[in-house]
């Protein structure tokens, strides 16, 4: 794609977004960056602001106030620090990269100042009974249903993304050694996991049953077919795993990405070493896994009965 012979703000972000996709960023990081250009862009025009090249620190100080009013149309709540955060870094990158492809003189934004990002811990984690209750729904719907219930064990037991999970050829998954290489994923790093046993047994069944009456000329390698016999689409992937987490009887978004939160806190409740999990996990920075810790629980409150002075104590308030 050639450069915009204008500075016009949409016509930089659609030359931007190609050169992210150019440079092999996953799909759901293009999403997000186009999301929040598109939310910016919009909120410049009403600015009355239409050049790339206007776009400096007292105007982002105007965008920033913006976010911290800003209240989400679904739950009427206001951004949070992570999400105000990013919508900035989207901006604060934009213009470094039309600067440095001299589609700008000066980078404007090199020394603005971003919010603290905080740490935002994963909420409504699943149980291992919460777990079970999710996977058994799939047995309701008979030969889909099956096929459903080999991609959901997948997610549980490996904690893969969902981009991931798309993207598995047949040729990734080693049912004797049960180990699964993970490719194509975010930042395009491959890494190969172990899957178990029974995941194994249920991606055997979906494969000799169910893949082979699926499969057309369109089909590939992939390893999951939707119902039109071609790779999932995330979407598609996403309302699939979201109404199993329904039927169980839970209002949770992120289905998909909770099996990967309870993988990883389960993991750690039940004494994994926080390196072990940031390598399933596919985390280039263990502090992306250290959350974790967090929010797993029984270890803490073991830890915490065996050392904390009130805890060992005999005396009681009724006594």
């Amino acid at each position: 794609m050639d450069k915009p012979t204008s500075r016009r703000i949409w016509l930089c972000v659609k030359y931007y977004l190609w050169l992210c996709e150019a440079r092999g960023q996953s799909p759901d990081t293009i999403r997000g960056k186009k999301a929040g250009l598109k939310k910016f862009a919009r909120w410049c025009i009403a600015q009355r602001i239409y050049s790339a090249d206007k776009i400096d620190l007292d105007l982002m100080d105007d965008y920033m106030a913006y976010l911290n009013c800003y209240r989400k149309a679904l739950d009427g709540n206001p951004l949070c620090l992570a999400q105000k955060r990013n919508l900035l870094t989207f901006v604060k990158t934009f213009i470094e990269k039309l600067y440095m492809k001299e589609l700008l003189s000066t980078n404007a934004l090199q020394h603005i100042e971003l919010p603290s990002k905080g740490r935002a811990l994963p909420k409504a984690l699943f149980s291992e009974i919460e777990i079970e209750k999710i996977l058994s729904q799939s047995l309701l719907f008979g030969v889909l249903g099956l096929r459903d219930r080999a991609i959901l064990e997948t997610f549980y037991a490996t904690g893969i993304r969902r981009t991931e999970l798309m993207n598995l050829d047949i040729d990734d998954v080693d049912l004797t050694a049960h180990l699964l290489r993970v490719n194509r994923g975010k930042g395009n790093k491959d890494r190969i996991v172990p899957i178990s046993k029974r995941t194994c047994e249920w991606i055997t069944l979906y494969l000799g049953k169910i893949r082979i009456n699926m499969a057309s000329l369109s089909t590939g390698s992939a390893l999951f077919l939707a119902n039109n016999g071609r790779r999932y689409s995330a979407n598609k992937l996403s309302e699939m795993v979201a109404r199993y987490v329904k039927l169980a009887g839970h209002k949770r978004a992120g289905a998909c990405h909770l099996f990967r939160h309870a993988t990883a806190t389960i993991m750690l409740d039940n004494g994994a070493e926080l390196r072990h999990v940031q390598e399933m996990l596919g985390h280039a920075n263990i502090s992306t896994t250290q959350i974790y810790t967090h929010v797993s629980r029984s270890v803490l409150t073991s830890t915490y009965q065996r050392s904390h002075p009130s805890a060992l104590s005999k005396s009681s308030f009724y006594l």
